[in-house]
C-alpha cells in the first residue's frame, strides 16, 4: 500500500507548477500580440506608401499631358500645396480657356484624392488617404521647366526624419521623425 501512495503523491501537477506554465504561456501570447499589432502597422505604412506612389505618378501624367500651362501646377515660382488642411487654390492666368480649366480640375481632383473623399465610412467622413497627407510642386528652373512633386504625410512611428531639402508638410505632423514623403523631378520638355 505504501507505494500506492507514493504514487498519488507524485502523479498529479501542483498548483506552482500551474503557474509557472501559466505565466510561461502568457508571455508567448503577448509576444505574439505584439507581433501581429506591429505587422498591422508595417502594413498600413506599406499601404500609404502605395497610395503616396499612385498619386504621385497621376500629378506627374497630368502635369506632363498639359505642358503648356505646366507653370500653373506650381504656381509659378510660389510653389503650390493641396490637401489637408489647404482651402483655397490659385487659379491659372496663363494658356487657353481649356487649359486653365484642366488645370483648375487636375488640382481640385488630387485635392480631393489627399483628403480621402473617394472612400468614406458609414458616416460620411473621409477615410481614403494617407494620415494628413499633402502634396507640393514646386518649380526648380522655370528655364529648364523642372518641377519637384512630393506626397507628404504622417507616418505611424518615428523613423529617420525626411530630407532636409523637401519641405513639403514641414512641422504638420509633430515629430520630423513621423513626416513620411515621396518626390519625383519631372522636367517638361520644351514644346516648340
Amino acid at each position: 500500500m505504501k507505494s500506492l501512495d507514493a504514487e498519488c503523491k507524485h502523479s498529479g501537477f501542483t498548483l506552482i507548477e500551474l503557474l509557472v506554465a501559466l505565466v510561461v504561456l502568457l508571455v508567448g501570447v503577448m509576444g505574439a500580440a505584439g507581433l501581429m499589432v506591429r505587422t498591422v502597422q508595417q502594413e498600413v505604412e506599406a499601404y500609404q506608401r502605395l497610395q503616396a506612389l499612385n498619386i504621385l505618378q497621376d500629378m506627374v501624367d497630368r502635369i506632363d499631358a498639359n505642358k503648356a500651362v505646366a507653370s500653373c501646377y506650381s504656381y509659378g515660382a510660389n510653389g503650390a500645396t493641396f490637401g489637408t488642411g489647404i482651402t483655397e487654390f490659385e487659379a491659372c492666368a496663363i494658356g487657353s480657356a481649356d487649359h486653365q480649366a484642366r488645370v483648375a480640375a487636375d488640382i481640385q481632383a488630387w485635392h480631393l484624392t489627399l483628403i480621402g473623399v473617394a472612400e468614406q465610412d458609414g458616416s460620411g467622413n473621409s477615410m481614403g488617404a494617407m494620415i494628413g497627407a499633402r502634396s507640393c510642386v514646386v518649380q526648380l528652373s522655370a528655364i529648364d521647366q523642372t518641377y519637384r512633386v512630393t506626397v507628404a504625410w504622417q507616418g505611424l512611428n518615428d523613423t529617420v526624419a525626411a530630407p532636409s531639402g523637401n519641405l513639403c508638410g514641414k512641422n504638420q505632423f509633430g515629430s520630423e521623425s513621423q513626416r513620411r514623403t515621396v518626390s519625383t523631378i519631372v522636367r517638361v520638355g520644351d514644346l516648340s
